[in-house]
């Protein structure tokens, strides 16, 4: 990789910057200076180092997101504020996008990376990745209802779902419940309750596969995947082949 590119992909500003930051005599590869944005490296097996810190370098990212009401599952829109909006500068910088996406109102867990080949494994649906949801539902959920969503239910389009596991927790005029679907169509959830005479008036994802947002992330609030998750993601995608 030129060294110009490397450094830009890793938040040291833009190519024009980076080259000051050469003439400057700020960047060290395996303890020599570098001065050529042309020069190619290998960032894996030369140690470079930029105002005498090593560079940490990676390819992938893999961020998890308690994504907010009001913002939109995309990487830009001329009109409303996008997911990736929400990040840092420096990881913008890597181009992620959201796997998968959420409603503008709906809030919880958004996995954002610039992993193509994982995103895909994810939303593959020869996978059945499952999803879990909690949402608070206008209407008395009831034991018809989990009979239902275990059979599958007719949309609005009549296309019939996977079965779905329903677990109440509480019942009422405003009914609270936990949903886990195996497939991903669009307004899925609100579209099965639809399907069943109710509405969602609160909806938030709280997992996918086996990785379980974070309770202490805020709305808005975000942290890369540790090494852990990460590890233990990829090997239960693998496991799903």
């Amino acid at each position: 990789m030129r060294l110009d590119k490397l450094l830009a992909n890793s938040g040291y500003g833009s190519r024009k910057e980076v080259k000051q930051l050469l003439k400057k005599e700020q960047v060290t590869v395996d303890g020599k200076v570098a001065k050529d944005p042309a020069m190619h490296v290998d960032p894996e097996r030369q140690e470079i180092y930029v105002f005498g810190e090593k560079l940490d370098y990676k390819e992938f990212i893999y961020v998890m997101l308690n994504k907010p009401k009001g913002v939109i599952s995309a990487t830009e829109d001329l009109r409303e504020k996008t997911v990736v909006d929400l990040l840092s500068p420096i990881l913008m910088h890597y181009q992620p996008f959201p796997v998968g996406r959420l409603d503008k109102d709906t809030v919880g867990l958004l996995l954002l990376t610039n992993d193509g080949d994982l995103a895909h494994q994810l939303l593959s649906p020869k996978k059945h990745v499952p999803k879990t949801y909690y949402a608070k539902i206008a209407g008395e959920v009831t034991e018809r209802d989990v009979k239902a969503f275990k059979e599958g239910v007719v949309l609005d389009n009549g296309t019939i779902t996977k079965p779905g596991e329903l677990k109440i927790i509480t019942s009422g005029d405003i009914s609270e419940i936990e949903l886990t679907i195996y497939e991903g169509k669009f307004h899925q959830v609100k579209r099965m309750f639809e399907a069943v005479g109710k509405k969602v008036v609160f909806l938030k994802r709280l997992s996918m596969g086996n990785l379980n947002l974070d309770p202490t992330l805020q709305y808005g609030e975000y942290r890369e995947l540790t090494d852990e998750e990460l590890k233990a993601l990829k090997e239960y995608v693998h496991k799903k082949e």
